[in-house]
């Protein structure tokens, strides 16, 4: 039986607190994940570039935590400087919001407003990445001050729990609907726990009382402010927050109509307006009702981006008996259906779905006359996965031959939108030409903005065209697949925007931690270039996994937690093995874990797709999480006998941040791709692992 006898070396900090070091510990894990998720989530719905670069907050915090946890044993006062930039962060971006933006590079295609307000791009990213970085480093700096009081790999067990308490707990938050003040105030007590001193008894020296008003004032003056900042937004009779968008709502009154706008994360999104208004102002919205089933009324509708419900009342004014509304946001769908002019969401004939729409078709045997794409842009990128939007999924070749199967005789599947390039038009209309075996309907509203409806038959004779599409150029980029489904970028390349944002990551990393972390910083984790390795192959596991959970079950945010605690739970298991019983040598777990590897490589997700929703669980599972397993159980024996635990943990952690960037290949070789990177840096990994460690087994 394996036991955790590492020997932890003395601090030397103190730390003024009442409560044990587990206590501490897992106090100090879930507040550097909460705050990280919250991070994430409010940045987001405030600065509109956040909308394209969701991981840019995700990476920064790996560089804080890093330097945190590298500063753990060096520190001679707690990191009161994180609560100052969190305070100072929280009220610069209300100060300065960023509520819309139109992306200018030729390379991707952004589907948002036409101007933007407040500080421009290169100004606030570099902001929000530095101060992210300096927020977490302090809670990380907590955790390592844990850990140089335990053994590593209790210590680390510990760091897990946290972890996975601060990920259920906003995920709790989420499921409520809870607005961002109800997360600024769990951050600030647990903050205020950890390091406020506490004196106690009578005689208390007169140094302890102020010593613990000083640090008082430190941790609370920024922190109150901060949440006072929230109240004000969580409070505003408009805002609400759905688990993906803070959520905005404006009633008014146009030409004696009434129109119900929608505004997400600072872009406008949405109008709910009566649905005979709409076809007369906007007649394209009426249009695949006309091509489809040569002009019939269909039966059964499917739409997919339901949303507030505009798009269901035309289905129901166009003749539809039966309309199931899949909609991904629930708070979208909550606003539609008290507010819509039309009520189309109380109309007996319509079933309301709350799931993604790729994931609705493939648990569904039923049918449909129409199924319909109705404006699904998301605005938002999936949580830990860099490039995959929300409807992601839903424009590869796959999901039309999807749509395809789930046609009724004499159907058609159409989609439209704001499509901004024509390119784009021609790889939807292509896309659809693909999967069908003949051209589609193609036709274009004409303005900037290049409006179309794109409208295919089962067959060519279900369909009537107006004029016919001219097909594709030599220009217009293939269909997006499953495994690379880019539909907005127009190469197979990087966009040099993405390029040089990476470098500017990578730059900082290297100077943020020659400072953060100590003149000594490198020195101490050039022994552990091995954990480093494990660290950015992690990332890369973890971004695979949820990018291929989101294919399977949705991209939705219950998935999406489902999948991040999955993988937490999987590390802990990983290391309550290593504690508890003789595992195989570290060459037998890398063998282990490149069989793994093989696994998910020979078995892609389409694949997988193709089982029952159950048997497709327990296979995906298997197959995602066995060489993750593998991969923390080498972690874990590794990482016990490290003679510097904060450096070691440090360099895993900044290893992260090097997979975080690497992830951004997969806009050129395809998520299934990374399986490869992936498997080059185990083999560094393995490598690099010092020899008395590589054959032994404890």
């Amino acid at each position: 039986m394996a036991v955790d006898s590492s020997t932890p070396p003395v601090t030397t900090t103190s730390w003024p607190s009442p409560f044990g070091v587990r206590t501490r510990l897992v106090a100090a894990s879930a507040l550097m994940l909460f705050t990280e998720l919250a991070l994430i989530r409010w940045t987001g719905s405030n600065v509109v570039h956040l909308s394209y670069f969701s991981n840019f907050v995700l990476l920064g915090s790996f560089l804080g935590i890093g330097i945190g946890i590298l500063r753990a044993g060096k520190a001679k006062r707690l990191p009161y400087y994180s609560p100052l930039m969190l305070g100072l962060l929280v009220l610069v971006i209300a100060w300065k919001p960023v509520t819309v933006d139109r992306g200018t590079s030729s390379d991707v295609v952004y589907f948002t407003s036409l101007s933007t307000t407040g500080p421009p791009v290169w100004v606030i990213l570099p902001i929000i990445f530095i101060a992210a970085a300096v927020v977490l480093a302090g809670p990380a700096e907590l955790v390592g001050r844990c850990f140089t009081e335990l053994p590593r790999l209790t210590a680390y067990r510990f760091d897990l729990v946290g972890s996975l308490i601060g990920i259920l707990g906003f995920t709790a938050l989420s499921f409520l609907g809870a607005p961002p003040v109800w997360w600024g105030l769990i951050v600030t007590i647990v903050f205020a726990a950890l390091m406020i001193p506490r004196s106690r008894g009578a005689g208390v020296p007169v140094q302890s009382v102020v010593a613990t008003v000083v640090t008082g004032a430190l941790v609370l003056v920024p922190l109150l402010a901060m949440v006072g900042v929230l109240l004000t937004e969580s409070t505003k009779s408009e805002n609400s927050w759905s688990p993906y968008y803070k959520v905005q709502t404006k009633s008014e009154v146009h030409q004696d109509v009434p129109l119900l706008t929608i505004t997400v994360n600072g872009v406008p999104h949405q109008q709910a307006i009566p649905a005979d208004f709409r076809l007369q102002w906007e007649p394209q919205y009426g249009l695949p009702y006309e091509r489809a089933n040569a002009g019939k009324a269909p039966k059964n509708v499917l739409i997919i981006g339901a949303g507030s419900g505009s798009d269901v009342a035309i289905a129901l004014k166009k003749g539809a008996e039966h309309v199931d509304a899949v909609e991904i946001d629930p708070r979208i769908r909550d606003i539609g259906k008290a507010l819509h002019p039309d009520k189309p969401y109380q109309d007996p004939r319509v079933s309301s779905h709350i799931d993604d729409g790729r994931a609705f078709l493939s648990r569904s045997d039923k049918k449909y006359d129409l199924i319909l794409l109705a404006l699904p842009d998301s605005l938002t990128l999936v949580n830990g996965a860099s490039s995959l939007r929300l409807e992601s999924y839903l424009f590869t070749q796959q999901a039309f031959e999807s749509a395809r199967d789930h046609l009724a005789p004499g159907g058609a599947f159409a989609m439209y939108n704001y499509y901004r390039e024509t390119w784009l038009i021609d790889r939807l209309a292509s896309t659809a030409e693909q999967a069908f075996g003949h051209k589609p309907c193609v036709d274009k509203v004409g303005d900037d903005l290049q409006q179309a409806v794109v409208t295919v038959g089962l067959t060519e004779t279900d369909q009537n065209c107006g004029a016919a599409w001219a097909g594709t150029t030599s220009t217009t980029p293939p269909p997006a697949t499953d495994n690379r489904p880019f539909l907005y970028l127009f190469t197979d390349r990087i966009p040099s925007l993405y390029l040089i944002t990476i470098g500017l990551i990578l730059v900082a990393g290297v100077i943020g931690v020659g400072i953060g972390g100590g003149g000594s910083s490198y020195k101490r984790m050039r022994p552990y270039a091995d954990l480093f390795l494990l660290g950015a192959g992690f990332m890369l596991l973890e971004t695979k996994s949820i990018t291929g959970f989101a294919l399977l079950f949705g991209t939705t945010w219950v998935v999406n937690a489902i999948v991040f605690a999955g993988v937490l739970v999987a590390v802990l298991a990983a290391v309550e093995v290593t504690r508890r019983f003789r595992t195989p040598p570290t060459k037998v777990m890398y063998a282990i874990l490149f069989g793994g590897l093989l696994l998910s490589w020979i078995f892609p997700d389409d694949w997988l797709l193709s089982m029952p929703v159950g048997l497709r669980a327990v296979v995906a599972v298997l197959i995602a999480f066995t060489p993750i397993f593998a991969a923390n159980v080498i972690f874990a024996k590794r990482f016990t006998d490290t003679a510097d635990g904060t450096a070691s943990f440090g360099a895993n952690l900044l290893g992260a941040m090097l997979g975080g960037c690497l992830e951004y290949g997969a806009l050129m070789i395809g998520f299934d791709g990374l399986l490869i990177i992936a498997a080059l840096l185990y083999v560094g990994a393995f490598l690099l692992t010092p020899k008395s460690r590589a054959g032994v087994s404890t």
